[in-house]
């Protein structure tokens, strides 16, 4: 048996996640759309298949994963819903996923010949969702180009397009023109692709857009990072962080005024206090960033760390109290209790709240799961 590395825990609340996909699903099926739930990034870390399950019982019918390994993972751990994948290497035989009946997106005629290329060696024809780059300019057939793709698909035999989609650059921003300019290119692609004789489903909605453009529904929308409770726009929305990242104490003792904590002597007491050694560091997903910066949720009541974050250990100011050894500390949870939330983390180093939940899959943090069925 393998030696347990884990020195923290990431709780991830599937209750939360089934709650925030059906207020999503809700939204889209007001205006007629289906739901997409997005999982890439192993469920943007909060473990994909959980997720995944969570989120079809909650009303999702379509699962979406970023490379075709995430969404072949999922077809092999029993997902039958449609799986959706979107980007990968060039060297990468899309084969297996037409075999496995995934969804497999196109951005060029190179790609398109890979696929079809991949489902005469499968013997069954590939699905393709064609993609056109409204003005993200990152993945997407650029406009100039996209006739020609179009037409290509049309006539290739070996696959059946789909869905026509793409996606927005500035939906986090309710009226900013980007998002009508995406809009209104995303049209023309898609008169240009029925034109051709397509008759493509359409998909554009983010988070943001499931949220505040009913109109860019259209057929599906594709929610990621509010599934996991955290609001990608400014209004309130009924939505609940899923993921809690705690530790525990292993270790306190007082010291006196004067003594400084931690590497390079950044913080000093300034009276007599008492100090709780908690195990996990920047290799844990606690950014060096927040030294000085962070406090924790630590035997009822917030209270800061003290000195620089380090690779696997960082220090909380008890002052007077001594919280035991063993003791349950919150690094960052859903906020009820007054804890530290992900999103304080993201807006107190300048980052967004994507990347610290993402950044919680490590070789030394465990996941429990509630809420699973």
């Amino acid at each position: 048996m393998s030696p347990d590395l884990s020195r923290a825990e990431v709780v991830v609340d599937l209750h939360a996640i089934r709650h925030n996909l059906r207020l999503l699903a809700g939204r889209a099926s007001q205006s007629g759309a289906s739901t997409m739930a997005v999982v890439k990034a192993d469920g943007y870390g909060h473990g994909a298949l959980p997720v995944a399950r969570a989120a079809l019982e909650a009303g999702a019918s379509w699962l979406g994963a970023c490379s075709l390994a995430e969404a072949i993972a999922l077809r092999d751990a029993g997902i039958t819903a449609r799986l959706f994948s979107w980007l990968d290497l060039p060297d990468v035989d899309f084969t297996p996923g037409v075999a496995a009946d995934i969804d497999i997106s196109v951005s060029s005629a190179d790609e398109l010949a890979r696929v079809a290329a991949a489902a005469n060696r499968a013997g069954k024809r590939a699905r393709v969702h064609l993609k056109i780059d409204t003005g993200l300019s990152r993945n997407g057939c650029p406009p100039y180009a996209w006739p020609a793709l179009v037409k290509a698909a049309k006539a290739e035999s070996a696959v059946e397009v789909v869905a026509l989609w793409s996606h927005l650059a500035c939906a986090d921003e309710p009226g900013h023109p980007s998002i009508d300019m995406q809009a209104g290119r995303f049209h023309t692609a898609y008169e240009i692709a029925r034109e051709a004789g397509l008759e493509p489903l359409r998909h554009l909605a983010n988070s943001a857009a499931t949220l505040t453009r009913p109109d860019l529904h259209f057929d599906l929308v594709r929610p990621g990072i509010a599934m996991y409770g955290l609001n990608p726009v400014p209004q309130a929305e009924d939505l609940r962080p899923a993921m809690t990242f705690k530790s525990t104490v292993v270790l306190t003792k007082r010291i006196e005024a004067g003594e400084s904590v931690s590497y390079g002597h950044t913080w000093t007491a300034p009276r007599d206090t008492t100090l709780a050694l908690v195990p996990t560091g920047y290799a844990d997903g606690v950014p060096r960033t927040l030294s000085g910066r962070m406090d924790v949720w630590l035997h009822g009541k917030r209270r800061p760390v003290a000195g620089r974050v380090c690779m696997d250990q960082l220090v909380v100011d008890c002052g007077d109290d001594e919280p035991p050894v063993g003791a349950e500390v919150i690094l960052f949870g859903a906020g009820t209790r007054g804890e530290p939330t992900a999103r304080e983390w993201a807006d107190t180093i300048g980052t967004i709240d994507y990347e610290i939940v993402t950044g919680m899959y490590r070789p030394r943090v465990r996941r429990a799961y509630l809420g699973e069925t």
